[in-house]
């Protein structure tokens, strides 16, 4: 059995690693929170790009129009963006996305596609970059924000809209992962580009909440109307239908870009709290068992020490 200085070097160990834990655990709670208020400030914005695009919808039917962003040609190169982090003790978030990514790669080799890759994030960059010779990476994007600022989504769709109107790509998928819950998110694949003329202008949204219940945090998901007017159907603009659709879907792109990316984020984030909940969990159980040893190690060496003192005593009388 170790000897009591080494077991209570150890308690001390663990209880000073269970601070960390705990730490960070309360650390992700608060991005969570702020990524939550920034979905909730970019809401008006897009509710009020929905609407004009209902109202543009109503006037015309979007798969006649001239718009690049909605053409639907011939696929022979896709383009797929994986988002992970650039952070780890996060459970298997990274690792999920990788692995999702790489399934998908194959699929679309295996059906005579070209696939090149758009990492963002640091864990995909540095897998990807290490085996270069398999697959090819068009472009890299590290260093973003924890909570996805608006103009970090405008420079990521910048790129990806330049290869599909130049023709170097023909669709653009984007893999990430999609948030449920604390405990539960999956990684999902979306088509960025072409854009879906039916799922355009849509009347509800995705949200997610930050939850306290008996002392415990928790994430609610949820749906939120338009609370945007709907604009006047007589209402006159100065630019024909075309004009106009050709100017609001790279908007609409960089919101639905942005989209992802919040949600991204708070999966992570959410990733971090279970993952690190799980290690304070993991260090109170161990430094519970290793009181209980300190405490029958302790116990056998007073033990041993009355028999030696009795053992003693008997031999002197």
């Amino acid at each position: 059995m170790a000897n009591l200085k080494d077991i209570r070097d150890r308690i001390g160990s663990v209880k000073n690693t269970r601070k960390i834990t705990e730490a960070m655990r309360l650390v992700a709670a608060a991005k969570v929170r702020r990524a939550q208020e920034q979905v909730l400030r970019s809401r008006p914005f897009a509710d009020r790009l929905a609407r004009v695009l209902e109202n543009l919808q109503s006037r015309m039917r979007f798969e006649d129009a001239d718009a690049p962003l909605l053409e639907q040609r011939d696929v022979a190169t896709i383009t797929l963006m994986a988002v992970t982090g650039d952070r780890g003790l996060c459970g298997g978030y990274n690792a999920n996305i990788i692995k999702r990514t790489e399934q998908r790669v194959a699929e679309l080799k295996g059906q005579g596609y070209a696939v090149d890759l758009v990492l963002i994030g640091r864990k995909a960059i540095t897998y990807f970059q290490n085996r270069a010779s398999q697959y090819t990476i068009r472009a890299t994007f590290t260093g973003l924000e924890q909570v996805p600022k608006a103009s970090e989504a405008m420079g990521i769709a910048n790129e990806v809209l330049a290869e599909f109107l130049t023709g170097t790509t023909d669709r653009v998928e984007i893999i990430f992962t999609k948030f449920i819950n604390l405990v539960s998110s999956k990684p999902v694949i979306q088509t960025l580009l072409p854009l879906d003329p039916q799922g355009i202008a849509i009347p509800e949204d995705e949200i997610f909440r930050l939850t306290t219940r008996d002392g415990q945090l928790g994430v609610e998901v949820g749906t939120a109307a338009n609370e945007q007017p709907r604009l006047p159907s007589d209402i006159v603009f100065e630019q024909s239908p075309d004009q106009l659709l050709n100017a609001l879907l790279p908007l609409y792109l960089e919101n639905q870009l942005l989209r992802s990316l919040q949600e991204a984020a708070a999966s992570e984030l959410a990733s971090r709290m279970t993952a690190m909940n799980n290690a304070s969990d993991n260090a109170k159980a161990l430094a519970k068992t290793l009181t209980l040893d300190y405490n029958k190690a302790r116990q056998a060496a007073i033990t041993q020490e009355i028999l030696e003192v009795v053992g003693g005593a008997a031999a002197m009388a």
